[in-house]
């Protein structure tokens, strides 16, 4: 077995400075859009009917907004909600249970999010950064490279959109009789969220403080992935904020995982589980590893052994979880899905060793919406293009 070739593009930490959206009512916080509201002429109870609106009721068409004057609703709109995501086109697929947009940003840049209704849940897959920096050569997103990152509002509007959506009866859970919410949300999608730290976690916030003031989630709802940026994922378990941490590992040796995972020449497999562990054991939140599995790569029985014996040298008290993804491919990718029975030996081999392992329920594969697909190069497809669901 040959080792992939080394990405040939640099790990890139820092954006690119480019102009910045303007502020919206989710990038501030609740004093601040009270001082806002009182410098723009308004009565300070006014932020609180305002968040009411945008939080709690998703209303974005001030003329809904009965509880206003009508002489200042178009002025508190114009003023603290700016349109920030454009739609551009909309894909869907597993029978409407799975829904891709793509947005355009006020510069131009382009990201996607996915929107996901299960039997139990709805979940929204956000970005954080258009393209990304880590340059993971089998991944679409990464292999794009960087242009910006993207502000708190950005990241809060996708999942605002896909509540809106369930509100207005996209994905509409008719059998039930009612109508599903927004329950998870996952930072899966375009980006490294940790290299984007201060918008991230200035979304958490936003997406867990109760109305209605912010969207009311459950912290636990959330998973947060990253390729394993050490002290950000230290800083994360002091925010008070107990999201599921992914920790996207790919390899359980520094070998491959400095091909697979570039960013594993900064930080080796040794120091991105120990701030996994570290992380777990300070939020009490059980972490997540992501493993993609990649044919006569990294599914080798060996390998499974070898990453059964680095999770579990840090304690066996339930810190840990494993999350097998089965490889989606992508354009000019010369690497595929592993074969079903090493996928199966490959969590026998784990289960054996007291491992908790899954393997993920691939969505959206056929729209590009999968996980490493993401990579908003595809402008062109009409809008209207719909998907049929894969059977068999």
């Amino acid at each position: 077995m040959q080792p992939p070739d080394r990405s040939t593009l640099p790990l890139v930490f820092t954006a690119p400075r480019r102009g910045k959206p303007p502020v919206h009512w989710a990038d501030l916080d609740p004093a601040q859009r009270r001082g806002a509201m009182e410098a723009a002429g308004h009565r300070a109870y006014r932020a609180r009917q305002l968040s009411a609106h945008y939080f709690e009721g998703l209303r974005d068409d001030p003329d809904t907004w009965t509880d206003l004057p009508v002489a200042v609703r178009g002025e508190l709109a114009s003023t603290f909600m700016p349109p920030l995501l454009t739609p551009v086109r909309e894909l869907t697929c597993d029978d409407g249970d799975t829904v891709k947009s793509l947005w355009k940003l006020h510069d131009g840049a382009l990201v996607e999010s996915v929107l996901m209704r299960y039997p139990d849940r709805v979940t929204m897959c956000v970005s954080s950064q258009a393209g990304c920096g880590m340059a993971c050569p089998f991944c679409a997103t990464g292999q794009g490279g960087l242009q910006r990152n993207m502000s708190t509002a950005e990241i809060v509007e996708q999942v605002v959109d896909g509540a809106r959506k369930l509100a207005q009866g996209t994905l509409a859970d008719a059998e039930a009789g009612r109508t599903p919410r927004v329950s998870n949300v996952v930072f899966m999608g375009m980006g490294e969220p940790l290299a984007n730290y201060k918008a991230v976690s200035g979304a958490l916030r936003q997406l867990t403080t109760p109305n209605p003031d912010g969207l009311g989630m459950s912290a636990r709802g959330i998973t947060v992935s990253t390729v394993g940026l050490v002290p950000r994922i230290h800083e994360l378990a002091t925010e008070g904020i107990p999201v599921t941490l992914a920790l996207s590992l790919h390899a359980p040796d520094d070998e491959l995982r400095d091909e697979l995972v570039p960013v594993n020449t900064r930080w080796n497999v040794d120091e991105v589980v120990d701030a996994a562990w570290e992380y777990a054991k300070t939020t009490k939140r059980r972490v997540s590893i992501e493993y993609i599995l990649i044919r006569d790569v990294n599914d080798q029985p060996q390998r499974a052994e070898q990453l059964a014996k680095v999770l579990r040298r840090r304690g066996t008290w339930g810190w840990v979880h494993v999350n097998l993804i089965p490889l989606n491919p992508t354009p000019g990718s010369r690497w595929t899905a592993s074969r079903r029975r090493d996928e199966d030996e490959f969590v026998r081999r784990l289960q054996a060793r007291g491992v908790p392992v899954t393997v993920r329920d691939t969505r959206g594969r056929e729209i590009d919406g999968a996980c490493g697909q993401l990579a908003a190069g595809s402008a062109d497809i009409d809008a209207s293009v719909q998907v049929p669901a894969r059977r068999g």
